[in-house]
């Protein structure tokens, strides 16, 4: 094929996603990243890569013992050897994740097993890898006992005898600890309106024609984050919310 032929770049993951072959291209398009699984594009000159190319790609030494893996459509890792070639035309993959270590450790996530090149997994990391909606969480597969929620912030150690099964399941319900009038409260709603606020600062207190509420409020997940709610608006809080209730009696 005449060097004419070649297009500049070609996507691996929108050939993946598009269901067609890759195209005669001077580079091939594909998503790295380390431990961290923060994915960044690199380019290869080569759809058949070595598993080093792909390291240099991606600016780091192959001599700094260096484990690779591909993450294939179905959300498992597949060994790369830095000496033997990967077929990127073929095996359905666009994204690749090196490790600097010398020893593996397997897992489950949501019946994908997984080969991890650390000695622990980010909360983080397993959220990005069993992808779960909005509603779901990821759960640590508990035998004989209650599964537990794995938060985002927490670091898990994967040392212990046999292989973590992690499984994306519903949520429990979510409650918020928000600050009315200086109280910590506990509510279950997101969405908090202003009659709500009222009721929760002013508790058992009937509406009366001659007295006016006005509400201030600050560190809310809506936008803004702070400022005035008028009667009938609304906030969506978080933990930490804090609303400051003030009534004044006409006469």
């Amino acid at each position: 094929m005449n060097q004419p032929d070649l297009i500049d770049c070609d996507d691996v993951g929108e050939a993946i996603r598009e269901g067609r072959a890759l195209r005669p291209a001077r580079v091939f398009r594909i998503r790295f990243a380390q431990d961290d699984l923060n994915f960044r594009v690199i380019e290869v000159p080569d759809p058949i890569p070595l598993g080093r190319q792909i390291l240099s790609a991606a600016g780091l030494d192959a001599q700094h013992d260096y484990s690779l893996f591909a993450i294939l459509d179905g959300g498992d890792f597949e060994d790369v050897r830095l000496d033997e070639t990967f077929d990127l035309r073929e095996q359905g993959a666009e994204r690749f994740v090196a490790f600097q270590t010398d020893r593996e450790f397997k897992l489950m996530v949501n019946g994908n097993q997984v080969q991890w090149g650390k000695p622990a997994i980010s909360g983080a990391v397993l959220y990005r890898l069993a992808e779960p909606s909005q509603e779901e969480a990821v759960f640590l597969v508990v035998n004989g006992g209650t599964d537990r929620e794995i938060a985002r912030t927490e670091l898990f150690d994967l040392t212990s005898p046999g292989v973590e099964r992690f499984i994306t399941a519903p949520r429990g319900p979510l409650t918020y600890r928000i600050i009315v009038n200086g109280r910590e409260i506990e509510v279950a709603q997101k969405r908090q309106t202003f009659d709500d606020l009222v009721a929760l600062a002013y508790p058992g207190t009937a509406p009366a024609p001659n007295v006016i509420y006005s509400i201030t409020y600050s560190r809310a997940a809506s936008t803004p984050h702070s400022g005035e709610l008028g009667q009938g608006g609304f906030i969506e809080v978080k933990n930490g919310t804090r609303a400051n209730v003030t009534c004044t009696v006409q006469s």
